[in-house]
């Protein structure tokens, strides 16, 4: 079986006051050109479909029109979760009426995992639902006590599925969570911690041995497309850049056969967006001048660091005449090493010209030496005050 594996859409994102509906729609009509090139025999979305709990009218219009395809002119299932930054409810609505029409979505966590089977030449493959639900949610729903954290809710939902499968078979899950083995995973300031949690002791991590017996998990939530222990362990990852923390990262969607007895091959299909995500740096003359940017797209979203010395006068604004997309612009400060002062406050400064103390001054604050092109510039504008005090 072919499996389509995506994640983390956020249709209705806004980054840096930017709607990219737009380049979601370019997207995933990308995504749909390729399915039909692929021709998977299911597509799983694992969860994060909107990015907001009540998505905008454009939002739920983009999607309805993606699904619309790929369910009636390709004719190709969709196996969909919701995750944290869905409505479960909103997401799970109609369900039961679309699943004649091969849409199987599981919104709200219950009790009765959701099972979707689908079958193949070799038989059945079974898909296991895990939408994203908080601990406290599990421990509720299977009254359970002993889930304190998001490990433990896993470790008993993954128990509860073991009572009724056949591990003879081709299981696969899907969920969204932060999953991991021995391996670090690459994550991304667009990623919402799933709770406090994380930065006290990382309680929001699943470890990844309870997917042990299982022939594929398909994980959403992390945007980096990457392995969560071991390959049949997965984020597909975001189908786009929604931060600077992802600009080298290059999105794909995940491609896995799942073969007669379970082995399973993994292909990353990469997309090219319509506007990349990009960090650029150098001095606003280099960063406007025709031959630095003539090879690139200057439509790209972009986060500009400025290296000049001195004040700019609306930097921004003069970017923009060129890269309409600047998000966002900093100016880099050099490092300077921490030592004795050298102006006013140092030994000899009464017996330095206001020359020697503004070079100094300037080499402490700056790191940098205080040359003699600048050292004229300074040294003339010192004598012009001086000549408007004596009255000159």
């Amino acid at each position: 079986m072919k499996i389509m594996h995506t994640g983390d859409w956020h249709i209705g994102k806004i980054v840096n006051q930017r709607h990219m509906t737009t380049d979601q729609e370019y997207i995933l009509e990308a995504l749909v050109k390729l399915m039909e090139s692929e021709k998977p025999d299911v597509l799983v979305v694992t969860g994060d479909i909107y990015d907001r709990a009540v998505p905008p009218v454009e939002a739920v219009e983009l999607l309805d029109k993606v699904l619309s395809k790929i369910l009636l002119d390709l004719n190709i299932p969709i196996v969909m979760i919701a995750g944290n930054h869905d409505s479960p409810d909103r997401l799970g609505f109609g369900s039961e009426l679309l699943r004649d029409k091969g849409l199987y979505i599981a919104g709200r966590f219950t009790k009765d995992i959701r099972k979707v089977i689908l079958n193949d030449e070799y038989g059945p493959v079974n898909f296991y639902l895990i939408p994203y639900a908080p601990p406290a949610v599990v421990r509720e729903v299977l009254s359970c006590s002993g889930v304190c954290d998001h490990d433990t809710a896993m470790q008993f939902i993954i128990a509860a599925i073991r009572e009724n499968w056949n591990p003879e078979e081709r299981n696969i899950i899907v969920t969204h969570g932060f999953v991991r083995g021995i391996e670090e995973l690459e994550m991304s300031e667009s990623e919402k911690p799933l709770s406090v949690s994380l930065a006290v002791g990382g309680a929001d991590y699943v470890d990844i041995k309870h997917f042990d017996g299982f022939t594929y998990t398909a994980l959403g939530h992390l945007h980096g497309p990457q392995q969560a222990g071991c390959p049949r362990v997965r984020y597909a990852g975001s189908l786009l850049k929604y931060s600077f923390s992802e600009a080298k990262q290059q999105k794909s969607a995940t491609l896995a056969q799942i073969g007669k007895d379970g082995e399973v091959i993994v292909e990353c299909k990469t997309f090219l967006p319509l506007r990349d995500m990009r960090r650029i740096k150098g001095t606003l003359k280099d960063l406007l001048d025709p031959r630095v940017y003539q090879d690139t797209n200057v439509e790209d979203y972009l986060h500009v660091t400025l290296t000049d010395e001195g004040e700019l006068i609306e930097p921004m604004s003069k970017l923009r005449t060129v890269y309409p997309n600047v998000l966002s612009l900093d100016i880099e400060v050099k490092e300077r090493q921490v030592g004795e002062s050298k102006t006013a406050a140092g030994q000899g400064y009464k017996h330095k010209s206001k020359l020697e103390l503004f070079g100094d001054f300037y080499a402490d604050m700056t790191g940098q030496e205080f040359s003699e092109e600048k050292a004229a510039i300074v040294a003339k504008t010192i004598g012009m005050v001086e000549t408007e005090d004596r009255g000159g």
